[in-house]
């Protein structure tokens, strides 16, 4: 325990490391799949721009990477992440690493919470003379605001777990940090520690993308 309050800076400057890493990730990889998962909405049969062509690689690409354990991703990426100039550990190659992996899962969130859309809206919308692209590009995403919210709450809460895992490519974070001072340490205090801090951030962003997420919907 004692050790535990000696540890307490490095586990406030882990914890803010992990929100970084996090909202960097959620970032870049929130932005991609957003565009990769309208893309699948959009090409998908019966859609706007439907083309089977098209959706069935975005389709097939998506299937291939999202059921990849973590891991086992953030291994096996390493050589391509220094083949662009990153290093294989490391808070740059956690960031690089937890985008890749997240916007393969966010993409077809974003595909199943705008096939949420009634299909009457989107006549109405059509009848009144509105283009298929400004459909798609505002309407949409508007009527499936809600969903979307709590589908990127759930992705939040995922980046977290996997800043987490990425502890073991020296990551930094609250994954390392349990690692080097409670695992190797035999220090159960520490690990613990770490445990409580990651379960009070993913309760905060839970509680935040709740709330949010019912105030939309009440419009």
């Amino acid at each position: 325990m004692d050790r535990l309050i000696e540890l307490l800076p490095l586990l406030w400057d882990a914890a803010l490391e992990t929100l970084y890493v996090a909202t960097a990730a959620l970032l870049f990889g929130g932005a991609l799949g957003l565009v990769l998962g309208m893309a699948l909405y959009a090409t998908r049969a019966g859609s706007l721009f439907a083309n089977p062509v098209v959706f069935g690689i975005l389709n097939v690409i998506v299937n291939t990477f999202r059921p990849i354990p973590f891991i086992i991703l953030l291994l096996a990426i390493q050589p391509v992440a220094r083949g662009i100039g990153l290093p294989g550990i490391g808070v740059p190659f956690a960031i690089f690493a937890i985008t890749i992996a997240s916007l393969f899962a966010i993409s077809r969130i974003v595909e199943q919470n705008l096939l949420t859309v009634r299909p009457g809206v989107i006549e109405a919308a059509r009848a009144a003379g509105a283009s298929r692209a400004r459909i798609l590009f505002r309407l949409v995403p508007r009527e499936a605001l809600g969903p979307l919210i709590l589908g990127y709450t759930f992705v939040v809460v995922a980046l977290v777990d996997m800043t987490a895992i990425a502890g073991v490519v020296a990551a930094g974070g609250l994954g390392e940090f349990a690692i080097n001072y409670g695992s190797k340490q035999f220090n159960p205090w520490v690990t613990w520690s770490a445990v409580l801090v990651i379960v009070v951030i993913v309760q905060l962003v839970q509680f935040l993308g709740n709330g949010l997420a019912r105030r939309v919907l009440r419009r």
